[in-house]
Order: structure tokens, then sequence, then C-alpha cells
């Protein structure tokens, strides 16, 4: 549509006509939007606010509350790191810091290559295996500097 800057706006308004009717339809729109495009961007909002009957305000306040939705294309991979009360216990505040250092970026950034997003999340349901992270959407337990340091390797051969 050309009232809109949204690059992907037919996929868009596809979408959007599938949640459109659907009670309490825009978490699984926002669900559908990012696995459609691996991310929610801004310039969506409005075309979603007004299919929706809500305000722009509203939209957005519902795509920053929730950490699970991206408002930017993620890396090649996504390493998300467990923050809970069971994992920080079991060493992952030092595993996090480390993890910064070592990829030069913080929570919520991606690297300069594009390689990795780092994401901070407060429970994978991994607890009896802390400390925790997923990577790519595998799960990994009982993290050290060492499994993490796999990890990350593994990233640069896929």
């Amino acid at each position: 549509m050309a009232d809109r800057p949204f690059a992907e706006a037919e996929t868009l308004d596809r979408l959007i006509a599938a949640h459109r009717d659907q009670p309490g339809g825009l978490l699984p729109l926002f669900h559908a939007v990012q696995e459609a495009f691996g991310y929610v961007d801004d310039a969506a909002v409005p075309a979603i606010a007004k299919a929706l009957s809500l305000s722009r305000a509203e939209v957005h306040g519902v795509l920053t509350f929730y950490h699970d939705f991206r408002r930017q294309p993620a890396g090649r991979h996504v390493l998300r790191l467990c923050r809970a009360e069971s994992c920080q216990s079991m060493g992952s505040g030092a595993l996090a810091e480390g993890l910064k250092r070592q990829l030069g970026i913080d929570f919520g950034d991606t690297t300069p290559d594009g390689r990795i997003t780092l994401e901070s999340v407060y429970c994978l349901g991994n607890c009896a295996l802390s400390p925790a992270a997923m990577l790519d959407g595998h799960l990994h337990g009982r993290l050290d500097q060492h499994r993490l340091d796999g990890l990350l390797a593994a990233t640069e051969r896929l």
C-alpha cells in the first residue's frame, strides 16, 4: 500500500486479515509477522493499529513490553542466555559479562558482522541444568565458559 512505508505491505495485509477478527488478535498477529519477516518493523505499527482499531501507542506498548518480539532483524544466530534466579546462582552472571565482552555487544544487540544476536531471557525452563542458554532454538544446559565457547565456535561453522 502506498500510504505506508512498510516494504512487505502485501504480506502484512494478508497476516492482518487472518488475525483482524480474532479476539485478542494482537499477540498472535505479532507472532505471525515476526515469523514471516524475522521481526516486527516499526513501520508496520500504524497498519496494525488501524486494522485492529487500536491506537498506535497501544500497539507500540505491547510490542515493546514483550521481550520475544524483535523490532529489527536478528543475526544469523540467536543466542539467548538465561538470567533467572537458578541460572544466576549457578554462574550465568559471569558468563553474561564474559559473553558481552567477547562479542563486543550488549543484550539486545547483534554483532557488527551480523553473526550473533545476544538476548537475555528470564527462564528457559531448564533450571535443573543451570546455567542454560538457547542457540537457534536448541537448549543447552550446565554451561561453563568452555561449553559456551564451543557454542560460539559452532556459529562460525554454520
